[in-house]
């Protein structure tokens, strides 16, 4: 028999708040960027502008869903499904290693590449021949006339990999099988052991394109961004420190992208990418979510969440008891 689905949920802050003003670059209305009546008028203008479209994000992306079902004809239906014989072998050894009974961190890190003190690490996932049919199947999808969602205000050229099929036989059983056992260990103070939802999604930068992406962190506990090519020069990841140390305390490392290789680090952790300066860089981002951890705490506002019901896959929040949970309707909320 078959179950309803789960209710999906964002939090209220969602609708109100961390909106990217990218004149400014900057998440939120502040004094380093507003200084005549102008610029306020237009900036008010893009938040209202803003909140509308994530009002509207879920009823759009169920809608583009349907029509890609329907009418996209896959160049490469094997990358749709999780195969093994993707996965770099230094990648499946420290999985391997990480099940095992004996598994701690520090045997871990035998396996992984470790960034400095700030808890960032990089390892192998894919082998190239899988990225480079990755990238080569977006292409087709991109150069199709069909309608296509973008990631996030920050990314303008990307695509959300829920709408294209990706996520139920490729990302999830990447996730759970072969990504939390890693995370378990590295990250259990984040949720890494518990982790329950993701967000999925592929990242371009290219000239004439976005070249590069502003500091920010991620709604999300643990975050895994691999690069999939494919040639492009610069374009470095860099990192400061977790969001509550003060900006004038931060220290900062870059991270260079190697094709097929992924960066491991906890969502709250700011970071951006430096422009890149020729070609074409693709990345695959995986912002995973642990609702044990952000039922407790809204990663965006930091207060416990006020549950808003949305269409789609949510943000990651749970509603364990009916008399417990706060909801609100978004038609509310100004």
């Amino acid at each position: 028999m078959m179950t309803a689905p789960k209710p999906s949920y964002s939090c209220a802050c969602f609708y109100t708040d961390n909106i990217f003003i990218q004149e400014f670059h900057v998440h939120v209305l502040s004094s380093q960027g507003c200084r005549t009546s102008e610029q306020f008028r237009n900036v008010l203008e893009t938040i209202k502008k803003e909140v509308e479209r994530r009002r509207k994000l879920g009823e759009e992306s169920l809608h583009r869903r349907r029509e890609i079902s329907l009418h996209y004809k896959p160049l490469y239906p094997e990358v749709y499904v999780l195969q093994e014989s993707f996965l770099a072998a230094e990648f499946l050894t420290a999985v391997k290693y990480s099940k095992s009974p004996q598994a701690n961190v520090e045997g871990l890190l035998h396996h992984l590449h470790s960034i400095t003190d700030k808890r960032i690490y990089r390892l192998p996932v894919f082998i190239p021949e899988f990225c480079a049919k990755l990238v080569e199947e977006l292409e087709n999808f991109e150069r199709s006339d069909l309608p296509k969602g973008r990631p996030n205000t920050m990314n303008n050229y990307g695509i959300l990999l829920n709408e294209l099929g990706f996520v139920d036989a490729l990302t999830a059983p990447l996730c759970e099988k072969y990504i939390e056992p890693l995370t378990s260990l590295l990250f259990p103070d984040w949720g890494g052991g518990c982790l329950d939802s993701h967000r999925a999604f592929v990242v371009k930068y290219a000239l004439q394109e976005d070249l590069d992406l502003s500091c920010h962190y991620d709604n999300a506990e643990v975050t895994l961004n691999v690069s999939l090519g494919k040639e492009f020069t610069d374009g470095n990841l860099y990192f400061s420190d977790m969001k509550e140390v003060p900006v004038n305390e931060r220290t900062y490392a870059e991270v260079e992208h190697i094709t097929g290789q992924g960066i491991l680090h906890r969502g709250q952790h700011v970071h951006g990418a430096l422009p890149i300066s020729s070609g074409e860089r693709w990345n695959l981002i995986l912002w995973m979510r642990a609702s044990d951890v952000r039922n407790k705490c809204c990663p965006m506002c930091d207060n416990e969440p006020v549950l808003v019901k949305t269409l789609g896959d949510g943000d990651g929040f749970t509603s364990v008891r009916e008399d417990r949970e706060q909801t609100v309707d978004i038609c509310t909320l100004t």
